[in-house]
């Protein structure tokens, strides 16, 4: 493949390489931070808009052949992907004015963008490790607070044996197969080996302890209330989809079998169950957020238990309607000037009495994330469930269902207090700046179009 080939197919990558040095030298060379910000969303939605013109036009092709190839799904998930870090860094404005934050975001999801076109464990291992270790970084910078450095040192060293899992598995998994192809997978789930077998639940591992499914969880909780709002948001969401971005990859069209289903629906059970029975005695919205998200990994994992395309239009969807809900109760979530303060669920009380647009934001996330229709979180579930019901799982999908309606307390809790409750005396908070209730509308508009028009979006996967 020629020069301008590369260029065309990596073309998303090359403008977050491009975005990066120039945040890079801006911040040593320049006494303009406010530029930073504006030029941060520039090449972000160049990018993006980059991704989904290769996606529409349908172009295919593979610079790295057998490590890196572009088809208009792996497109469109990049420009998912970079649609959703848009509202993130709209609304870091009040917390990161200028410094490290931006060119982490963008080297991060330079990573996630890896992940979408990889075609063997070797680039995937590549963008997870591009992906996470600006994270670390992410939870440190949270006010430098002693809480965030002892999360970002936890996150450090349990993502760190996650990588180096999915390293020793991605070794067996070529000492048992001779290949390194993401198709390796598949022949080793049907193998009788044990070294496969190996190989495979050790990728697996890995895959859940990044995404924080039980009893790899441990390092979620922390880790999102040791950080800033914007970090969190973007651990939370962007993370939470390269991690499932990757994992949707590697099983590709795999037919999943015992033992591994038992395992595929067992730990992800437990993390529906666990994270919306911890979500509840949460005080503050970024732990609670956090066990949440536990249990919506749960979910998404579930959607592996399933067979053929409806998977990964499955698992695409979710991210999308989990990722714009998340985003915009986060993008709603009123100032204040202190950061351990801003999120306390008892702060939100009487929210719809002094900033109405913001406690319905904040409410229809809530809705969403619980699964209630007509909003997007709702159709999402749907599908997830639906294919494993079409797959032969009735039973682990009826226990799921049933563990999803412990979910629903807690976000109604949220909605009591903004709605239902007299105003908290000095609550602190400020209404939210214009450029975040922009990026809240943008979230809104997006969840609004996957809601109203679904089959528009899954036919693109």
């Amino acid at each position: 493949m020629n020069a301008s080939a590369v260029l065309l197919a990596m073309a998303p990558e090359h403008l977050l390489l491009a975005g990066i040095v120039t945040l890079l030298v801006l911040e040593i060379f320049s006494d303009r931070p406010n530029a930073a910000l504006p030029l941060a969303v520039a090449f972000v939605a160049a990018a993006a808009g980059a991704a989904a013109w290769l996606g529409f036009t349908g172009y295919v092709g593979a610079p790295f052949p057998g490590q890196f190839d572009l088809t208009p799904p792996a497109s469109f998930a990049k420009a998912l992907v970079l649609a959703l870090a848009v509202p993130v860094l709209l609304f870091s404005k009040d917390d990161f004015g200028r410094g490290e934050f931006y060119p982490l975001i963008l080297s991060s999801l330079y990573g996630i963008c890896l992940l979408a076109s990889a075609e063997s464990f070797l680039t995937l291992f590549l963008g997870i490790e591009l992906m996470s270790i600006p994270v670390y970084v992410l939870v440190l910078l949270g006010y430098r607070r002693p809480e965030s450095a002892e999360a970002a040192l936890k996150y450090l060293v349990l993502s760190g044996t996650a990588s180096a899992a999915f390293l020793m598995g991605a070794s067996l998994m070529y000492g048992s197969t001779g290949s390194l192809a993401l198709e390796s997978f598949a022949l080793a789930i049907g193998s009788p080996r044990l070294l496969a077998g190996t190989a495979v639940v050790m990728v697996v591992s890995a895959f859940f302890l990044k995404a924080a499914i039980v009893p790899f969880h441990g390092w979620a909780p922390d880790a999102y209330e040791a950080a800033s709002v914007p970090a969190t948001a973007f651990m939370a969401v962007l993370v939470k989809v390269g991690v499932l971005i990757a994992a949707a990859r590697v099983f590709g069209t795999a037919h999943v079998a015992e033992p591994l289903a038992g395992l595929l629906a067992i730990l992800p059970l437990a993390s529906i169950v666990w994270g919306n029975l911890a979500a509840i005695r949460q005080a503050g919205l970024r732990r609670m957020i956090a066990y949440s998200s536990i249990a919506h990994a749960g979910y998404l994992f579930f959607a592996f238990l399933g067979d053929g395309p409806g998977r990964f239009q499955a698992v695409m969807f979710y991210l999308a309607a989990y990722g714009v809900m998340n985003l915009l109760a986060f993008a709603a979530l009123p100032q204040h000037p202190d950061d351990t303060e801003r999120d306390k669920l008892d702060n939100l009380k009487g929210l719809f009495h002094t900033h109405p647009l913001a406690a319905l934001l904040m409410g229809m996330a809530m809705l969403s994330l619980a699964g209630i229709p007509p909003f997007p979180g709702f159709i999402g579930k749907f599908l997830i469930f639906k294919n494993v019901m079409a797959a032969g799982y009735t039973t682990y999908a009826v226990l799921g269902l049933v563990g999803s309606y412990l979910g629903i307390y807690f976000y109604l809790r949220v909605i009591q207090y903004m709605f239902m409750t007299p105003q908290a005396a000095a609550s602190g908070h400020a209404p939210s700046r214009g450029i975040a209730m922009g990026a809240s509308l943008l979230c809104l508009a997006a969840s609004i179009l996957i809601a109203v028009l679904p089959g528009l979006f899954l036919a693109r996967f």
